[in-house]
């Protein structure tokens, strides 16, 4: 293990271990160490605390979101569709250890973490920056702002649903962000769909009037 990569992955998959035999508030970061046959200045290089490993594991489930936007057949998706896919696939990058991932979400929920729970914020964000950037969502201004608070709210309401979701392959899940999805796009064509309209007719209007007479 003297690839830093896989000394990182390595370093998460055994937290993540011994987190699944006893609890995530359990896990030690000299545990992990033990469990490695390594020294926990061995791990400082990689991680300043335990609570990076939480961000790793998160990371982790980014990437393979992120290649779920490589498939040949992604970009001819429906923008709906797409956003459901990469949803649902960082979702299900973390399914194995659905009842490790509460259990972290629980601790950074605990009363007087704000250390935790800021940069928490900020990971939400990080995640549904990409999936915007991997769907390639276009919209500026007002209505990024908008479509960014819409598709947090949808992000985290289906995390929230998911970490209880005992259905096959986790088809609840899927269902429940669809339908929050259309909601959202009924919504954008409700403010922005006439509007758009009126904003192309506006040329064509211009150009149809017409030249004053020379005099």
């Amino acid at each position: 293990m003297t690839d830093n990569h896989d000394m990182r992955e390595a370093i998460v998959d055994a937290a993540i271990a011994l987190a699944e035999r006893s609890s995530w508030e359990a896990v030690r970061l000299y545990d992990v160490a033990s469990e490695l046959n390594i020294t926990l200045d061995d791990i400082r290089p990689h991680f300043r605390e335990k609570e990076d490993l939480v961000d790793a594991w998160f990371d982790r489930a980014d990437s393979i979101m992120l290649k779920v936007s490589e498939d040949a057949d992604f970009i001819a998706l429906p923008h709906q569709e797409r956003i459901c896919r990469l949803i649902m696939a960082w979702l299900d990058a973390l399914s194995a250890h659905r009842k490790v991932t509460r259990q972290m979400i629980g601790a950074k929920l605990e009363p007087g973490h704000l250390h935790i729970q800021i940069p928490a914020i900020m990971r939400v964000s990080r995640t549904v920056q990409w999936v915007r950037e991997a769907a390639q969502r276009d919209a500026t201004f007002v209505r990024r702002a908008l479509e960014e608070t819409g598709l947090t709210t949808i992000y985290l309401a289906t995390f929230v649903y998911w970490m209880n979701d005992i259905s096959e392959d986790s088809q609840n899940t899927r269902e429940f962000l669809l339908h929050k999805l259309q909601i959202a796009e009924t919504l954008d064509h409700v403010v922005y769909g006439s509007h758009q309209q009126d904003t192309e007719q506006e040329p064509r209007q211009i150009e149809a009037k017409p030249a004053e007479p020379n005099h």
